[in-house]
């Protein structure tokens, strides 16, 4: 999802041939972007992806991910590359001493825009791009019957990144409307108690509807809550109105919502502060490495 205003300005700024490379288990995020003429998906095997890759004769590389297999795939290739700043030693410190030097204000779509400043590549501010089908919109519009709702994210990779059932179940009972619960079938046990614990407030949409018809109904929804998860990325390129409740992460890290900067900013961040313990980690656990996990149980909502 934050590829996609490096994308676009690529394409409309050069009018190159832009191919992207992504596992398969993602593909479905920009497989529908007008701007990328082709998807080429990561293989098990990486010498299959190489050879792959190779085949097209790439003029220019540009690595938005920085990590061991893109930087062998590029050095595979032998084809000038471009890489951003990634921040990672100043994440640890931050994660590990808990000192904070990260630039202020400074988003990862910002950082990916610097890199690309030899290019001449410049940020639109149009933000992110997430296509949506009139389709999917029936479906979701089929799913709600037409009520006003706001939409809770009940998913995410990484369980420290995770609203709690208490803290969803006081979501729920301070909206005034209807509330759409949002996940994958990792989540859809803890839908299905909160459609229990609230069958007049709760449509249940955890495990069963794709990720397009999640972002349709995000699209119609009143507000996003969320934690720091993806579709709170697509929340933002559909210029939503976000509460992003974090846990072990912060927005330091440059990851809160990116409206671009010809929108308007709609998010607000619910964090637990003075923590010592607070972030733990730049991406996330399986479990609270503390035990007590009050980065979310002590959240004020």
């Amino acid at each position: 999802m934050l590829t996609t205003p490096v994308i676009r300005c690529l394409k409309l700024q050069t009018d190159a041939e832009i191919h992207f490379l992504t596992k398969p288990a993602f593909a479905g995020v920009v497989q529908g972007n007008r701007y990328i003429d082709k998807t080429m998906l990561l293989k098990d095997d990486l010498s299959q992806t190489v050879e792959e890759l190779r085949m097209e004769n790439y003029d220019l590389i540009i690595d938005l991910h920085k990590n061991v297999r893109s930087f062998r795939i590029a050095w595979s290739l032998g084809k000038k590359t471009i890489r951003y700043n990634k921040l990672n030693f100043r994440k640890w410190l931050f994660v590990r001493f808990k000192w904070d030097i990260l630039p202020r204000d400074k988003h990862l779509v910002d950082r990916y825009f610097d890199a690309l400043q030899p290019l001449g590549i410049q940020d639109d501010g149009m933000g992110l791009d997430y296509p949506i089908t009139t389709e999917d919109v029936n479906k979701a519009i089929q799913l709600t019957n037409g009520v006003k709702y706001q939409v809770l994210v009940l998913g995410a990779t990484y369980f420290t990144k995770r609203i709690p059932q208490d803290k969803c179940s006081d979501i729920i009972a301070s909206y005034p409307g209807m509330t759409v619960l949002t996940g994958g079938k990792d989540v859809q046990k803890l839908g299905e108690e909160l459609l229990h614990l609230h069958p007049d407030k709760v449509i249940d949409s955890c495990g069963k509807v794709s990720l397009d018809i999640s972002a349709a109904l995000i699209k119609l929804c009143h507000r996003v809550v969320t934690g720091d998860t993806g579709l709170m990325h697509i929340a933002a390129a559909l210029q939503k109105e976000i509460v992003v409740i974090w846990g072990n992460t912060v927005p330091q890290f440059g990851m809160y919502p990116y409206y671009g900067y010809n929108n308007t900013s709609k998010h607000t961040n619910k964090e637990v502060t003075g923590l010592d313990c607070r972030p733990c980690s730049k991406l996330g656990f399986d479990h609270c490495p503390k035990g007590h996990f009050k980065c979310m149980k002590a959240q004020q909502l």
